[in-house]
């Protein structure tokens, strides 16, 4: 369950920085090598989370790290592989075939990016730039997104591969393909019961599956002009995120800290399932090449920090 983060550029013969030696342990609640399957992967950080969502609960599950560890390879996969957004869905599927006897569901699925600070709608790219807005519940609704039910995961996979080319993506320094958005598969079930009683009783369960963009600094990627903007917007969103989970994870702490869900459209559209009713999961991707040392310890320091947030469902 640890991680051993080793400094390339240490020196055993060194002798004057013997005792300033970078290297850390970082322990989590599950470490993959690179030998682990999807279906492992699968099934240690998300197969836990589907009877909540059948439950009411709401679930998010994260990819963060910086480009080319994987993210997206492990949200999406491949045909032969499929990845966590089809996992999922299809046991969420066979686990509401397994209640139907007494409730009435529907599964509604929206994918969406968050692009410098703006929301397109992936599976209709045409309908441009959408609004975030709060409805009389208080709850966050996106307006003009377009929602498709369908209880069939080809289907899926077919509507996320289209969607996933609709995304931004830019070649950089780090990858050919470097996603340069937040891409948001939201999937709502509700379920109602079929007995007509007088209480109507209404269960929603909200289930988010956020591939974010890579997280890795301006220098890696020799950004310039338009590519080094956008690559401060996403790692704006991503310290709204980090600052939303530092502030969530010291909530116990001696100071009642203010939660800042607005400085971004990602916290903003993620507040149930940061600080909610909710439970959250975050796969947290390293590459294991030394040239990429900084940026796998930031993100182990990330993925440390969140670990630490207790939610009161």
């Amino acid at each position: 369950q640890g991680v051993v983060l080793m400094d390339p550029s240490e020196d055993p013969d060194e002798i004057l920085r013997a005792n300033r030696s970078r290297e850390k342990t970082f322990v989590f609640d599950m470490v993959f090598d690179h030998r682990a399957t999807q279906e492992e992967v699968y099934a240690s950080t998300t197969k836990s989370l589907i009877d909540g969502v059948i439950s009411g609960y709401n679930a998010t599950i994260f990819a963060y790290g910086p480009t080319g560890a994987g993210k997206t390879y492990t949200m999406l996969g491949t045909d032969s592989e499929p990845g966590i957004y089809v996992r999922t869905l299809d046991d969420l599927f066979k686990a509401l075939e397994a209640t139907t006897e007494k409730m009435d569901y529907t599964v509604s699925m929206s994918y969406l990016e968050i692009y410098n600070e703006v929301i397109r709608d992936l599976l209709n790219p045409s309908s441009g730039f959408l609004d975030l807005r709060e409805d009389s519940k208080g709850s966050i609704q996106i307006a003009g997104i377009t929602e498709f039910s369908t209880t069939n995961a080809q289907e899926i996979m077919q509507l996320l591969t289209k969607g996933n080319k609709q995304r931004t993506q830019e070649p950089t320094a780090a990858n050919k393909t470097s996603s340069r958005s937040h891409a948001v598969l939201q999937v709502t079930v509700t379920q109602k019961s079929q007995r007509r009683a007088t209480s109507e009783e209404m269960r929603i369960g909200k289930l988010f599956m956020v591939d974010l963009a890579g997280s890795e600094r301006a220098a890696q990627t020799q950004n310039r002009g338009k590519r080094m903007k956008e690559g401060a917007h996403i790692n704006r969103s991503l310290l709204a995120l980090a600052n939303c989970i530092n502030a969530l994870s010291e909530k116990g702490g001696s100071r009642a800290q203010f939660v800042n869900f607005r400085d971004s459209k990602l916290t903003r559209l993620l507040k149930d399932s940061l600080g909610g009713n909710s439970r959250t999961v975050m796969i947290a991707h390293i590459s294991p090449a030394s040239t990429s040392f900084e940026e796998s310890r930031m993100t182990l320091i990330y993925a440390y920090r969140a670990k630490n947030i207790k939610t009161q469902v």
